[in-house]
């Protein structure tokens, strides 16, 4: 008689074991970067700062400027808007890999704060809101600038 009630328990806790280890097993795992175990080791490309920004946050910034015209704003200009703020938004964090000898702690506050200002363009954007966008797009810029002050000599200062 008391073998039915057991059976059940017994069963039950078999499913839900069963159902977690599943979950976990079939769960994305995140690799960062800086694991070991991952099998691979984080390396920049491209080692001169100068050739980094002009192939890969130059021709990105050439296409979102004019899209950041509010006489433009139409589906293409959405989508130029989103792709372009999430490309600067994952490229500012291979910044903090070409962390310069000098001031390491401002270039990895200022390439933080680009990611971060580029992050909040993307999610604006998502949301076609082009007040939001041209704000965080206008606080982004900001960012860049300060670096460029601090980094490049006050050359290459962006305009909205």
């Amino acid at each position: 008689m008391h073998r039915a009630p057991t059976f059940c328990l017994v069963l039950s806790a078999a499913l839900l074991v069963t159902l977690l280890a599943g979950s976990w097993i079939m769960a994305p795992q995140r690799v960062r970067a800086d694991d070991p175990a991952a099998g691979a080791k984080v390396v920049p490309v491209e080692t001169n700062m100068h050739e980094f920004m002009e192939y890969v946050f130059q021709p990105t910034f050439r296409r979102l400027k004019p899209a950041m015209d509010p006489s433009h704003a139409s589906e293409p200009a959405w989508k130029t808007i989103k792709s372009d703020s999430l490309i600067l938004a994952e490229t500012s964090n291979l910044l903090l890999l070409h962390t310069p000898p000098k001031d390491p702690g401002k270039w990895s506050e200022t390439s933080a704060a680009v990611r971060d200002a580029a992050s909040q363009l993307y999610k604006s954007a998502r949301q076609r809101d082009f007040a939001a966008s041209r704000k965080t797009y206008e606080q982004m810029l900001t960012s860049c600038n300060a670096c460029h002050k601090q980094f490049a000599g006050g050359r290459h200062i962006l305009a909205p």
